[in-house]
């Protein structure tokens, strides 16, 4: 049988397709009967397969297999009201025989739509328009250099938005883009606002904001986990971390250093989202804003483009927890 790419496959195709196994559950129904939940994906689509007690599958799940293996299967795919399911016909672990077949490990790993180097050419080319800034300018300009390919190759996060090869990188232009956008419009509205709204470090700190993943996941990893830094530390403190590193020995001054320190300690706003102190200044306010807005419309795209229930209303088993609105055109049955 033809392989095919689990994500190209229709409702009640039959067809051969390598996956990466990313989680496995071991759960109980309301009567309390035992199965198991296994999440497999490739790069476009994640499927959920329950696994019954009474499965053919049952012992194998239970036994052997395991969450970061690749699998070739056989199954058919389905469309049901709790989302993709895969029925399962044959299964194995990937073999080297099977890279004849097209198998190659970055086929399952969700990538950003964009090119990853044109993303950071025109990073470094806003950071070299819009910080004036010298001293702060060659900081912001060394760090990013010098976790180029970690940028490149980073999600945003492991789950929830740009979680994805490049979703780092991705995510850090759009949010300096934004950042940009919000200074020229506040130092118009507040010009007499003292001390003046600092476009340059807003700049810096929209594309530092988020330095510490770098060091906070293992994105080599796959399903990517958290480093022990990630861990114990998270990437609010490593990113401190990352620029205090880099501003040792140059001359950006302590008073600049400070505030961008707190725009990266307090971007995301609230204890609770990790931040240990809110915005305390216009430029840490902007950042943070930035980032939320660019973070919500990423999972908005998602949420719109996988859900697959009918109605006006998308389910609310999603990511922001409630549904969103599809609007009255979208009414009928999926496919």
């Amino acid at each position: 049988m033809a392989v095919i790419r689990l994500s190209d496959m229709t409702p009640g195709q039959e067809a051969d397709v390598f996956v990466l196994l990313i989680a496995k559950e071991e759960l109980r129904t309301k009567s309390g009967k035992p199965y198991h939940r296994v999440t497999f994906r490739d790069a476009s689509r994640e499927i959920t397969v329950p696994i019954w007690d009474d499965s053919p599958w049952a012992a194998e799940c239970r036994e052997s297999w395991q969450p970061g293996v690749f699998y070739k299967v056989r199954g058919v795919y389905r469309q049901t009201n709790f989302g993709p399911q895969l029925e399962i016909r044959k299964i194995r672990p990937v073999t080297a025989s099977d890279v004849a077949d097209g198998f190659d490990p970055q086929m399952c790993r969700p990538r950003s739509r964009y090119d990853t180097e044109g993303m950071f050419n025109e990073l470094m080319a806003l950071i070299d328009q819009c910080v004036e800034d010298e001293q702060l300018r060659d900081l912001v300009e060394t760090i990013l250099v010098s976790n180029r390919v970690a940028m490149i190759n980073c999600p945003a996060a492991r789950r929830n938005h740009h979680a994805y090869v490049g979703g780092l990188l991705e995510h850090t232009l759009s949010v300096t883009r934004i950042c940009i956008f919000l200074a020229d419009r506040y130092l118009e509205y507040y010009d007499d606002m003292q001390p003046p709204l600092d476009k340059p470090l807003v700049v810096a700190g929209g594309a530092l904001h988020d330095i510490g993943k770098v060091r906070e996941i293992d994105y080599d990893c796959d399903p990517t986990i958290h480093t022990p830094h990630g861990a114990l530390v998270g990437h609010i403190l490593l990113g401190r971390d990352i620029v205090r590193e880099a501003a040792a020995g140059k001359r950006i001054s302590a008073e600049k250093l400070l505030r961008l320190e707190h725009i990266i300690v307090s971007h995301q706003r609230l204890p609770e989202w990790g931040s240990p102190k809110p915005p305390m200044t216009p430029e840490a306010l902007l950042v943070h804003y930035a980032d939320d807005i660019d973070a919500k419309m990423n999972m908005m795209y998602h949420i719109l483009r996988d859900d697959r229930t009918s109605g006006e209303l998308t389910s609310r088993a999603n990511v922001l927890g409630y549904p969103v609105y599809r609007g009255q055109a979208q009414r009928g049955t999926p496919e």
